[in-house]
């Protein structure tokens, strides 16, 4: 059976319209997945799981605590918890999907000292060695960082996988096959340029005394290498959502 064969839905909760899957979506597609985006912030509603093989829940701008001003984050987060827990399928979050990770599973999410934005050096924990997805990373990697709130506390059952001096959660593993990294796996050249249009990243460019022109070029010297561990880390998780769809499909014969 080829990787086409086996494919792969993917359900892909989304926070704000500039935030998609981005290169991550390009290379799940490329291997043979099918993706159905849901916009949360416009009123989407979620669909039934069980008919996805992976979960994918990006960035966005706002608090994984602001229930009141966004109250589509309670629905959200049940269906995380149900994923994770009940399903028990892969699921990867970035930035605010790595947050609510954690917060829905009974971690802790706060502010942050100051914001950390820019690109970065993330160091791998020792725990990473032995991960089905993290193992082929490089000992550090550089990440685009964005965020002014961090996991605090991890949840039960999970373990820390990457960090930095400034946020000590980069990147987490609940369970067996539920992902959160902190920084953006989904960057490209577009990134910076799209994202510095949001008022709430804006605010925070300013408050470092930065500027998008620093920051893209910023992006530029590192975009090689930060694409290259994407690949690195989505290859092994294409390869477990492959398995999983397989075991699946000859269980029901």
């Amino acid at each position: 059976m080829t990787s086409d064969q086996r494919g792969g839905r993917v359900l892909v909760l989304q926070h704000l319209a500039d935030e998609d899957p981005g290169s991550i979506g390009d290379h799940l597609v490329a291997a043979g997945m099918q993706l159905t985006t849901v916009e949360l912030d416009e009123g989407e509603p979620i669909p039934d799981l069980s008919a996805f093989d992976l979960m994918l829940v990006m960035g966005g701008p706002m608090d994984v605590w602001q229930e009141d001003l966004h109250p589509w984050l309670v629905a959200e987060k049940a269906a995380i918890r149900t994923w994770v827990l009940e399903l028990e399928r892969p699921y990867l979050g970035v930035c605010l999907g790595h947050q609510l990770l954690a917060d829905a599973l009974g971690g802790a999410v706060g502010p942050m000292p100051a914001p950390e934005v820019g690109v970065v050096e993330i160091t791998m924990a020792p725990a990473a060695d032995k991960d089905r997805v993290f193992a082929t990373l490089p000992p550090m990697v550089h990440g685009l960082q964005w965020h002014g709130a961090q996991v605090l506390r991890l949840p039960p059952d999970g373990i820390v996988l990457a960090s930095n001096a400034d946020c000590a959660i980069q990147a987490l593993r609940v369970g067996p096959c539920a992902w959160g990294v902190q920084f953006h796996l989904e960057v490209d050249e577009s990134t910076v340029g799209e994202w510095s249009e949001v008022p709430e990243y804006q605010s925070s460019l300013q408050a470092l005394g930065r500027d998008a022109e620093w920051f893209a070029g910023e992006v530029a010297r590192h975009l090689v290498s930060m694409e290259g561990d994407t690949v690195r880390l989505l290859s092994q998780l294409i390869a477990l959502v492959h398995r999983n769809v397989s075991e699946r499909k000859e269980a029901v014969g």
